[in-house]
């Protein structure tokens, strides 16, 4: 009796921090979409369309408010027995908590000139992309975006305190741009452009002479606390340090492995070369391997990707969707430098239409001989056999396409982030253990040669944020020590910058799968099946890779 009443209560108990949690999501997702209303419309909901970003200090300080208020029901709703509530009430907190961090302990809105200006030189413009809209609710929406460009400007004058110059170069260019596109515009746009005046003048006169220089990096404590904050983990910067630097030392010592079996596979008979050599001689054999044009590198990617979806098939490796919903392309010109690493682009997650395309990297004809060639080298079809794993099928587009399925709001909306490219960089492994291009070595010495880049990202993006190492230590380690290919080199400083924990993701959740994946093989024993498993990772959806075991059965 006793125990019927226990179970009684703790179902109960469950059932009320279900909804508790529900309440509180749904509460929170509608504030989100009240103070985010562009990122709301950007993201697929498009009955935000007809509000604009309020940045005064009163509405900031209203939603920095309700952070606070919700925090702590989100840690108490963590101790659930429900691992769904539980996982949710984990999303949550790490949004509230980076929140916080960002405008209580960044302050953006006082010291950031381009919080401002972007939201001003998207406003108006953007409205004649909205497919989802008829002409005339387009000019509706254009006279709104008319009120909230004043506001936006008001806010910005009363609210800025000191920026720094390179911040108030971008943002007065904004200015500029967007007062040249609105006087082009056969609609009358005088007070708004009187708004930008008024704050292109005061930024000139009262912020340009206080103007500070930006520090290249965070400082410790900062990167310590958004670090903590990404993960959810107790990790320090000096923990992430040394699991990256002893990560280095290890791939090295695959890789060394690896280009021995090229090396005699080549060479068969001849006497191998020291370590350093051998991967040497390998990353060059790989480099050579290359399509010369773009129009050969995309059937090459064409052909890769019907070759992964029949190999997973034949391996039943995963469950892919039955619809494929993809393009291959070149990324255009026009992208500037994203153009020259690629990106895979999915549809937003609560859009009506759930196409993606990957947008393959691509250089110019017009760049010089030696630019092209280096360029090629980079792309070279080892690195592409295996990249196309993490991009495609497996990884990003099957994973994205997957997780939109998901009921819950909360994890499409905040993702985990280390799952996202731990998740890609993990299916790479994955696949070329079950024998992806098995008789090629250097597909995976491509693999591993990527896995030391991950490790360096995370071990630069440590070193540039707390201990202020410049471009040409990044430079020079991540050639010498990490080994990178020339155009993954050129384009890591600005990523270390504009995104110092995303950079620690490829190592740090990778690791966590190939830990978890080990750990729940061990486990499980005879009765593992790794469709299963790589199923439930995807169909759950992007939630910290820590809370699978459970979900998978683990006390």
């Amino acid at each position: 009796m006793m125990r019927c009443l226990l179970l009684s209560y703790l179902l109960a108990s469950c059932s009320l921090a279900s909804a508790q949690s529900h309440d509180l999501e749904k509460r929170y997702i509608d504030a989100w979409k009240a103070f985010y209303p562009s990122k709301a419309v950007q993201l697929g909901m498009h009955d935000q369309v007809h509000s604009y970003d309020d940045l005064s200090l009163e509405s900031v300080g209203a939603w920095l408010a309700l952070q606070k208020e919700l925090l702590p029901q989100c840690i108490d709703l963590r101790s659930s027995k429900n691992p769904v509530t539980r996982i949710n009430a984990i999303h949550l907190g790490q949004q509230i908590k980076s929140e916080i961090f960002k405008w209580e302990g960044e302050a953006p809105h006082k010291k950031q000139l381009t919080l401002y200006t972007d939201l001003i030189s998207k406003a108006i413009g953007k409205v004649a992309q909205f497919d989802f809209l008829p002409p005339i609710e387009k000019e509706h929406v254009v006279s709104q975006r008319k009120v909230a460009v004043q506001n936006l400007c008001r806010a910005a004058i009363h609210s800025l305190q000191m920026c720094s110059t390179q911040d108030i170069q971008q943002g007065q260019e904004h200015l500029t741009k967007t007062r040249a596109d609105l006087d082009e515009s056969p609609q009358d746009f005088s007070k708004t452009v009187e708004w930008i005046d008024s704050l292109s003048e005061h930024v000139q006169r009262i912020l340009l002479p206080i103007a500070t220089e930006d520090p290249i990096g965070l400082g410790r404590a900062a990167y310590a606390e958004k670090l903590a904050i990404y993960t959810d983990d107790a990790i320090t910067p000096e923990d992430l340090e040394a699991m990256a630097l002893e990560e280095i030392q290890l791939t090295k010592e695959l890789m060394a492995d690896i280009a021995g079996i090229h090396f005699q596979k080549k060479h068969p008979g001849d006497a191998k070369p020291n370590a350093a050599q051998l991967i040497d001689l390998a990353l060059a054999d790989m480099e050579k391997d290359v399509t010369s044009n773009a129009r050969e590198y995309t059937a090459f990617w064409q052909d890769l990707a019907d070759s992964l979806i029949e190999f997973i098939s034949v391996h039943d490796l995963a469950t892919l969707p039955q619809n494929q919903t993809l393009s291959i392309t070149p990324a255009p010109e026009s992208a500037g430098p994203a153009a020259r690493i690629g990106w895979v682009a999915s549809s937003p997650p609560f859009a009506a239409n759930p196409w993606t395309t990957l947008y393959l990297p691509s250089i110019p004809d017009t760049l010089s001989e030696q630019e092209q060639k280096d360029f090629w080298a980079s792309f070279n079809k080892p690195f592409n056999r295996m990249i196309a794993i993490h991009e495609l099928y497996p990884g990003h587009y099957v994973q994205i396409k997957i997780s939109r399925e998901t009921p819950h709001t909360i994890r499409l909306l905040f993702p985990y982030g280390p799952y996202i490219e731990g998740w890609a960089t993990f299916t790479e492994k994955i696949l070329l253990d079950a024998g992806w291009d098995a008789d090629k070595p250097l597909t995976m010495l491509a693999h591993l040669r990527k896995r030391l880049e991950n490790a360096n990202r995370a071990y630069t993006s440590v070193m540039v944020h707390c201990h202020d190492w410049d471009i040409d230590q990044v430079m020079q380690h991540s050639t010498t020590e990490a080994l990178l290919a020339p155009q993954f080199a050129k384009s890591l400083w600005g990523r270390l910058l504009r995104g110092p924990m995303q950079m620690t993701s490829y190592f740090f959740g990778g690791k966590q799968f190939r830990e978890m994946y080990q750990a729940e093989r061990e486990r499980q024993g005879s009765d593992f099946v790794l469709k299963d498993f790589m199923d439930l990772c995807m169909r759950t959806g992007p939630i910290p890779i820590l809370e699978f075991p459970a979900l998978m059965g683990a006390n």
